[in-house]
């Protein structure tokens, strides 16, 4: 068995539809996700980190310059695993599981904040990269960021929520250009917010590189 190995989609490729299509879950998640993994698997051959966890790899090979091409493979390895599963159909909106919700309003604002966050920092995210929901490990804190490439918060001693993929083969097909109408549409009516609370529930990560 392959270290690295993505899954089938928790829904139907047109699952999603009109937020995002059947073409660009097929174009992202077989081409993009899978290859993402085919060469993640052929990189840590011979690193000494083939055992270790997926977030420790991250994490290690982050860390190491000789190893960023690793960290890259990897890292968007993760974060597309979580990534399908940021999404559902009929989801998005406010209704967000209780204790979530208040530490949301704590931290954040509430929702309509963490909306304005969210969709502003994923837009001016320059080039490709991600925005992200997380935990701070050791504040305990949420927080709303970006970041560049396939980074993730973990590298960061930060614990993932939630995060919005906002490379164009996230969206071009559906959205063209038009990236904030993108991550609008994903806020109002894709976040699975049940897996985010599962996500919170867990607490912070332990990361042992």
């Amino acid at each position: 068995m392959s270290k690295f190995e993505i899954n089938d989609l928790p829904y139907a490729y047109d699952a999603l539809d009109p937020y995002m299509s059947a073409e660009t879950l097929e174009y992202h998640h077989d081409k993009h996700h899978q290859a993402y993994a085919t060469k993640a698997n052929d990189m840590i051959k011979g690193t000494g980190m083939e055992n270790a966890s997926v977030e420790d790899i991250m994490v290690s090979s982050f860390a190491d310059p000789k190893h960023h091409g690793l960290f890259n493979q990897v890292g968007q390895f993760y974060n597309h695993v979580h990534f399908w599963n940021w999404m559902t159909p009929n989801g998005g909106g406010t209704k967000l599981p209780g204790s979530l919700e208040k530490q949301l309003k704590d931290d954040i604002g509430g929702f309509d904040a963490f909306k304005e966050q969210f969709t502003s920092k994923g837009g001016s995210q320059f080039g490709s990269g991600w925005v992200w929901l997380a935990l701070d490990n050791a504040s305990g804190k949420m927080e709303v960021f970006n970041t560049p490439n396939g980074e993730n918060p973990v590298v960061y001693g930060k614990t993932p929520l939630l995060g919005c993929d906002v490379w164009e083969h996230a969206y071009y097909i559906d959205y063209r250009n038009a990236r904030p109408k993108y991550l609008e549409a994903f806020v109002d009516n894709l976040i699975n917010w049940d897996y985010v609370a599962e996500l919170y529930e867990k607490g912070p990560l332990k990361i042992a590189a």
